[in-house]
């Protein structure tokens, strides 16, 4: 089953490239992607669902495609172009980093080093956190950070390792604290975003963007704790991000409905047409099989969580992939912003990613763009 799922995704990749030409899916509007001239926060997934393809399938269609994408992510770095946000990490990891790691080129390094050093200059030393939207003072948006700037901080970690300078890991430590202690709940549920006093560091309190309520716990956030938490373990080998992992895997597995794949949020009313997000449980996925490479054999979450996984997947597989379709997305029943009514029941392009990353994971040991090998 992975191995047909692997080949139909790789079949719709490839005839997607000239479908996008020069642009950059975003999300889905009725079955066809929305494209942009790489200037949004997803950019990254296609350029990383290149490199996963040319690295499973050896075709130089894929690795020129990838190439091409590393070149326009240049373009955009040097031009400044909606860049102002934490989101950093998402575009130059699965782009110029996984050419880095691919290739060992030197200018993907280089590139992949100066976007690092773009995401520490969000960084607000009064307030001791990365901000994750706006300028500087900004008086909406000064103080919030949000749960997935966990999968941003590879990056810093990554710089550190590359130059040795301590001060990308320092950075990254702080922010991972912070979330853990202010954005995971005590119930191990998890906020979207939080706000602090950005003169003084204070907490004002939790919060959310997309999800139900402020209190409720949005599926996508819980799923970008999950993984980046154990990422978090990966670099820094402190037990507390391992278990705090584990904790919010625990959360996400026993609160899925029947067929293992999640709704937009945990709290959210369910009835029949209640939204689902594909690309929650996509990103679970992934991040469960991270998890699993840091629990000992005996260890007694072990055999749940790999069941869970199983058993998402294969839902995801049987029940929401586009397998046999001539579509162009990989998932379906994806939400990008359900109480904003923007394709709250579409293609995602992260969903796509992950997916793939998941399945290549699972049947082949690839272990996606998020740290060296």
């Amino acid at each position: 089953m992975w191995n047909r799922a692997i080949e139909d995704a790789v079949n719709k990749v490839r005839a997607n490239i000239d479908r996008f030409g020069t642009r950059f899916p975003h999300v889905s509007t009725d079955g066809v992607y929305q494209l942009n001239d790489n200037e949004d926060w997803t950019n990254g997934f296609w350029s990383g669902m290149l490199w996963l393809c040319y690295e499973y399938t050896g075709d130089e269609v894929f690795r020129q495609k990838a190439v091409e994408t590393v070149n326009d992510f240049r373009r955009r770095f040097e031009a400044k172009i909606v860049l102002d946000h934490h989101d950093i990490g998402f575009l130059y990891s699965l782009s110029s980093k996984a050419q880095w790691i691919i290739e060992k080129d030197e200018s993907a390094r280089q590139l992949t080093l100066q976007a690092a050093d773009l995401l520490l200059k969000r960084w607000r030393p009064a307030g001791g956190y990365i901000q994750a939207w706006g300028r500087e003072g900004d008086p909406k948006e000064a103080g919030r950070i949000i749960i997935d700037c966990l999968m941003n901080l590879p990056l810093l970690f990554w710089a550190e390792q590359q130059t040795g300078d301590p001060k990308y890991r320092e950075v990254a430590l702080m922010q991972a604290e912070k979330t853990r202690r202010y954005i995971v709940r005590g119930d191990d549920s998890s906020y979207h975003t939080f706000f602090f006093d950005p003169s003084s560091g204070e907490p004002i309190g939790g919060a959310t963007h997309q999800g139900y309520t402020n209190g409720s716990t949005w599926t996508r956030g819980q799923s970008w704790g999950v993984y980046g938490f154990a990422l978090a373990y990966r670099y820094t080998g402190d037990p507390v991000y391992l278990e705090t992992s584990r904790r919010m895997a625990r959360y996400f597995l026993a609160h899925l409905p029947e067929d293992h794949v999640a709704y937009w949020d945990f709290n959210a009313p369910v009835d029949r047409d209640t939204y689902r997000d594909s690309s929650a449980s996509a990103i679970v996925a992934a991040g469960l099989l991270e998890l699993l490479e840091h629990l000992d054999e005996q260890d007694a979450d072990r055999d749940y969580f790999k069941q869970g996984l199983t058993d998402s997947l294969t839902s995801l597989v049987k029940n929401y992939s586009t397998i046999g379709e001539d579509a162009e997305g990989l998932l379906k029943h994806g939400s990008y912003y359900v109480r904003g009514g923007l394709s709250p029941d579409d293609y995602m392009i992260w969903g796509d990613y992950y997916y793939l990353e998941a399945l290549l994971r699972l049947e082949k040991g690839y272990k996606g763009y998020w740290y060296e090998r």
